[in-house]
């Protein structure tokens, strides 16, 4: 005979937060362990944290502290605020949160705080329940908890938004120093991507200064927006026809790229070896890449009336 299992309300097993489900779970700290795969260990109850006492504070098995905050009821913003605090308090790097009733927003709340922290947080939903008459029995859920995959997310998301910031400074310095010098960017704001252009005068040609962790360039983009590219490249060999006066005025070799499978075309110089990562050489690396720019844009803007027709002049 197979028994049937029912939920049995949290309330006629733990009457009281503190006083019940605290000391269970004080009590039964294998059980919390083997919910969040922690070995757990010297659990102790209403512990100081500021002028707050933590539900309770673990150790695991590398002796670093873990806090558990835990509810009968639905989670909620105060509970989440102590478990930060709490973890702050204790310099813990992993934090538990039990409740009843996990709210969607709380879930979000600690995936979030998985994905852009280095510490763990884990949210478990506790249930009691019996099968017949016997007596009841926890039943620990784990809602969410953190992950590789999460972390590794999340360092990507960081590293992410601080090359957006850093770049998006590279931008401002530059073109402070390129409105100076020349009106050709004098229309564009600092971005957070690796690349700034203007407009060439002509739909789909620019110019761009791009940016990478330790690269420059300067470069003449043309992408017309065609599929197979064909106008790209023709518009390309109209300036290769004149690539020694280009190069000549320029006063340097050019890269001239119409890679094939590539849509896009581009008239290209690398500017140095540094890039975004090399703050410290910045002011001379700007002022080279606007001087090159200037170079660029004086070299090909003769043969732009010849780009518009589509054939030479």
């Amino acid at each position: 005979m197979i028994g049937k299992v029912s939920r049995v309300p949290l309330r006629s097993v733990w009457k009281h937060e503190a006083y019940d489900l605290t000391r269970w779970l004080e009590e039964n700290i294998d059980v919390l362990g083997e919910a969040v795969d922690i070995t757990l260990t010297s659990p102790e109850r209403e512990q100081n944290a500021g002028s707050f006492s933590v539900d309770l504070v673990a150790e695991d098995s590398s002796g670093e502290p873990v806090v558990v905050e835990n509810q009968l009821g639905k989670t909620d913003h105060d509970h989440l605020g102590k478990l930060l605090t709490y973890m702050v308090s204790r310099e813990a790097k992993t934090a538990i949160w039990v409740a009843a009733e996990p709210r969607p927003e709380h879930v979000k709340a600690v995936a979030w705080l998985n994905e852009s922290t280095d510490s763990s947080f884990f949210l478990l939903k506790i249930e009691a329940i019996q099968i017949g008459d016997s007596p009841p029995a926890p039943l620990l859920t784990l809602v969410v908890g953190p992950s590789e995959e999460v972390k590794s997310a999340g360092n990507a998301n960081k590293e992410l938004a601080e090359r957006q910031i850093v770049c998006k400074k590279f931008w401002a310095r530059l073109l402070e120093e390129a409105n100076r010098r020349s009106s050709l960017f004098a229309a564009i704001s600092p971005g957070h991507s690796s690349w700034i252009a203007t407009g060439a005068g002509m739909s789909g040609l620019s110019y761009n200064y791009a940016i990478r962790q330790h690269e420059a360039f300067i470069e003449f983009y043309i992408d017309r927006g065609k599929e197979s590219g064909q106008e790209n490249r023709q518009l390309l060999e109209i300036l290769k026809r004149h690539k020694v006066q280009i190069e000549d005025t320029f006063g340097a070799e050019l890269e001239w790229d119409a890679s094939e499978g590539r849509r896009s075309c581009r008239i290209r110089y690398k500017v140095g070896d540094s890039g975004y990562r090399d703050e410290e050489q910045w002011d001379d690396l700007q002022r080279r890449m606007v001087d090159a720019m200037i170079r660029l844009e004086s070299s090909i803007s003769p043969f732009m009336s010849e780009l518009r027709h589509g054939r030479e002049a």
